[in-house]
């Protein structure tokens, strides 16, 4: 399981539902999940998003429901039960085309051990000091905070 400490600036709000913190990063846990308009299955589906692990902003809680944001911003309902406290990030989304390199250790003067290309989604081990550990296929390393969307600026994971 991960841990997660958010710093003052992040754990100002606090889910109504889970007593979790409020905004908070998870993931999909499901391949399809439909993205709605309000928090029931009577409000229309918006979105159909196929992509299991994706990282996702809960910003709110209603009952068994959660508001969602993804990495372009657009913002819906999804049951909970979609969702997994497991933690992923998106490499630099906003750098559409772009290489990000891989670090062996947390320096930017280390060895480069992959170039990760943006749009990738990878796992998070953990995040301190700016720099977060992440892996996926085939690699495992290093990356700037910064450069990532599904963690915050200065968020230590676990």
């Amino acid at each position: 399981m991960t841990g997660v400490t958010l710093t003052s600036a992040f754990a100002q709000q606090v889910g109504s539902v889970t007593g979790l913190p409020l905004p908070r990063y998870v993931s999909l846990k499901s391949d399809r999940v439909n993205l709605r308009e309000g928090p029931s299955k009577e409000h229309r589906t918006v979105w159909l998003f196929q992509r299991a692990g994706l990282p996702v902003e809960i910003t709110a809680e209603f009952d068994t429901w959660r508001k969602i944001r993804d990495s372009e911003g657009s913002e819906g309902w999804v049951l909970h039960s979609l969702l997994s406290g497991r933690r992923t990030v998106i490499i630099s989304p906003w750098r559409k085309g772009a290489e990000q390199p891989l670090y062996s250790r947390a320096a930017d003067t280390a060895d480069v051990v992959a170039n990760l290309q943006t749009g990738v989604i990878s796992n998070v081990r953990r995040c301190d000091r700016g720099w977060c550990r992440i892996y996926g296929a085939g690699y495992d390393g290093y990356m700037q905070q910064k450069l990532l969307w599904g963690v915050y600026p200065d968020e230590k994971v676990e």
